[in-house]
This record gives structure tokens, sequence and C-alpha cells, in this order.
């Protein structure tokens, strides 16, 4: 992988790390992520630091990669994907005075390889969704997801089981 440091008006790639093929479009804000081989980035996307992606990946316009998630090989995530990284996010702490990143933390997110998730989904921090999995669009992922499954709801819940 390579790494590129640059930053222009149409897209900020700070200290990211691409890897062979990656299609980044425009209006993207990444830095000190990790994008791996074939990945495609949407529009209006946001990596943040610390947060990977793996290989033929492709991600719609208007998702939040926060800090912490990682995302395997072959997944698809869908238009305005939103992924957290704090339980219990607070502007301030107890005393008044703005938090900063020792007042709280991460708590990371793993996606297995070959996981879908539709469009609007929110992803809480935490949890793992196993390979294969298939998260409906609008779904509030609040708990694991089992590898080879459908889930779809809010909280999203078990729907069936996909046969390979």
């Amino acid at each position: 992988m390579k790494t590129i440091t640059e930053n222009n008006e149409k897209q900020s790639l700070n200290n990211v790390a691409i890897g062979e093929g990656v299609k980044i479009f425009n209006f993207v804000n990444a830095y000190g992520c990790s994008i791996d081989d074939g990945s495609k980035v949407g529009a209006f996307v946001e990596i943040q630091k610390g947060a990977t992606i793996g290989k033929n990946c492709k991600i719609s316009s208007h998702t939040f990669i926060c800090e912490g998630v990682h995302i395997e090989d072959n997944c698809f995530i869908g238009h305005g994907v939103m992924f957290t990284n704090d339980l219990f996010p607070r502007a301030t702490n107890p005393d008044g005075s703005q938090q900063s990143e020792q007042d709280w933390t991460l708590i990371e997110t793993f996606i297995k390889k070959g996981v879908s998730i539709g469009s609007n989904a929110t992803i809480l921090c935490g949890i793992t969704i196993g390979e294969n999995a298939l998260v409906g669009a609008g779904a509030v992922v609040t708990k694991d997801v089992p590898a080879n499954c459908v889930v779809a709801g809010n909280p999203a819940k078990f729907i069936k089981k996909i046969e390979y």
C-alpha cells in the first residue's frame, strides 16, 4: 500500500494508506485510515483515523466510518450508513469542560468478509457482523449478527439464514 498525503478543496486525504486500484470519488474526507486493493469509496464519505477497509469493498455515498471500525474484504456498505464508536457520547464532562479524546473510550466494531449493509443502517459500536451477513436498509444494529444471516428492523432482528 502507498500512503497519500493530499489536501484540496474537493477532497481531503491525509496520511491514508491506499492499495492498488482503489477509486475514491470527489468530496471524500479520509485521514489516518487504510483502504485496501480494488475498493471504491463514493462521494461525501468520511473515513476517520484508525478505520480499515479491506479489499474489493464498495462504500456508497454519504457514509460515515468512524475510528475503530474495521471492514474486511468484499463488503458492500450502502448509502448513508452510520457507524458509532462510543455508547455514551457527551459533548462535555460533568464539570462543564469540553470532552477530548482522553475523556471517552473507543469501542471497536468488526464487519467480516462479504457483509452487505443496506442504505441508512446504523451500526452501534462494539459489535461484530459475521461473514456474508446482510443488514436490511434502515436497520439499527445493536448486537452481534451471526454469519450468513439476514437482519432488519429497529432494533435489527433475525429474519432468515442465508443458504449457500
